[in-house]
């Protein structure tokens, strides 16, 4: 036997005892009216396959009453029955949102409001896509089946109070204030690289990255130069250690990094550090390789000095033509090709993880770059 429950939770007594269902068939209805309408018979509840959703005809009101299975009539109900949700709802029906507008139109944390999208997103009632780094979600009525919307359409009818008044207010505001960001956007998008170096600098993007790194790590530079990425990496890790041959470099590197002290700058050979083993979490080589006469050995030591598993990032030229960089600049070979940086690896016991070209800035006058990811070949994880 089963008796039959409106959303209320009451048992109106006019509703008939229906018996001989198996579970499947186990209906929730309710009706449009305010009182429930007599069900007299299992011929008048018809199944429908492709929505999996039975409908049932009165006898007394020739309206269609809006009926699920109850698995999921339940879980429908349950969902609906949060009124944040509800409000939700409301509101990603007329606009696609993200998580920050919705919290600023519902008023409430995003820990909240997260939360209720999940239940929503996994019971298929949103749907959400990524739009930078937020995601934006939306209410796809013309995709749900029949019975949800009859569903939905009762209850926003009956949910429409002070709050959901206030939401459609604020919600203006919200839409008119992305208005006026998107207009911002679109005036000042080909001097935006401009504007962001004249109010934060030119090292914003670098300090973003930086700030991936742990900060319980000892990192390195071999052929720190004028400590320019030494002070870079500073902020963000428990030490940096700068090495350099050049007694000049050394000192500008000093000068530059006075004061910061967290910071070590030591002046050696790059074939012969004065460091233990596995001093460093991850180390760095940038522009060092087309300077030196045993690149071997610079790669050997870097990589005894960085623990097991722990990365060597080389950024160095490709290949090139500019003869001038022998005798202006010092340069003893003309950039190094994927080959020739594979067979130096090998010879000091490292493996390549990862090798890209690096995309070419358009105000750099240089040769290209390339980036390379190194470990010990006896820990190394490759990336292909």
């Amino acid at each position: 036997m089963l008796q039959v429950y409106g959303l209320r939770g009451e048992q109106n007594k006019s509703c008939r005892r229906l018996s001989g269902l198996n579970l499947a068939e186990k209906i929730l209805a309710e009706a449009a009216l305010d009182n429930w309408l007599d069900i007299v018979s299992r011929n008048e509840i018809i199944y429908h396959p492709d929505e999996r959703i039975y409908s049932i005809w009165a006898t007394k009101h020739p309206c269609f009453l809006v009926a699920m299975v109850l698995t999921d009539s339940l879980e429908w109900l349950q969902t609906l029955a949060d009124v944040t949700r509800v409000r939700l709802l409301r509101l990603l029906e007329l606009e696609e949102l993200s998580v920050s507008e919705l919290c600023s139109v519902v008023q409430s944390p995003q820990s909240t409001v997260s939360r209720h999208l999940k239940v929503l997103a996994e019971d298929h009632w949103v749907a959400s896509r990524r739009d930078g780094t937020a995601h934006r979600y939306r209410v796809e009525l013309d995709k749900w089946p029949t019975s949800r919307q009859g569903l939905w359409q009762w209850v926003k009818e009956q949910s429409e109070t002070h709050a959901t008044l206030l939401d459609q207010q604020r919600l203006a505001r919200v839409l008119a204030e992305r208005s006026r960001s998107e207009a911002f956007f679109t005036s000042t998008a080909e001097q935006w690289d401009r504007l962001r170096v004249e109010l934060f600098g030119y090292q914003l993007d670098a300090f973003a990255v930086a700030g991936t790194l742990d900060s319980r790590w000892v990192v390195g530079e071999l052929g720190c130069g004028s400590g320019a990425l030494c002070h870079l990496l500073s902020p963000f890790v428990h030490e940096v250690i700068g090495i350099d041959s050049s007694a000049a470099m050394v000192g500008a590197a000093t000068q530059r990094l006075h004061g910061v002290c967290n910071v070590r700058i030591v002046k050696a050979a790059l074939e012969e550090v004065p460091l233990s083993d596995n001093v460093f979490d991850v180390a760095w080589l940038v522009l060092v390789l087309p300077y030196v006469d045993d690149p071997v050995s610079v790669l050997r030591e870097a990589g005894r000095l960085i623990r097991p598993g722990a990365s060597l990032i080389i950024a160095d030229l490709l290949p090139h033509d500019r003869e001038n960089y022998r005798s202006e600049m010092g340069h003893v070979r003309l950039g190094v090709d994927a080959p020739q940086l594979n067979s130096w690896l090998s010879e000091s016991g490292l493996v390549v993880a990862k090798y890209l070209t690096l995309p070419p800035d358009p105000l750099a006058k240089g040769p290209a770059l390339f980036q390379c990811i190194v470990k010990r070949a006896c820990s190394a994880e490759y990336n292909r």
